[in-house]
């Protein structure tokens, strides 16, 4: 899990194969699923924040 990019597509693989023991495959599905919801938290913070410093800027203008 430590190389960029081969995680990401590694735990697809492991979440959504077959062949994987279901313990597993629920696993990755549940860190997946983590995964989007702590990017879109990220984003409304980046979203938010950014939309705070443009407002600030034209308050001083």
């Amino acid at each position: 899990m430590m190389v960029p990019c081969v995680n990401i597509i590694m735990m697809f693989v492991w979440a959504f194969s077959k062949s994987e023991k279901k313990s597993k495959s629920n696993f990755f599905k549940v860190e997946l699923i983590v995964m989007g919801v702590l990017l879109a938290i990220y984003l409304i913070m980046l979203i938010v924040i950014i939309g705070a410093g443009v407002g600030l800027a034209s308050a001083l203008r």
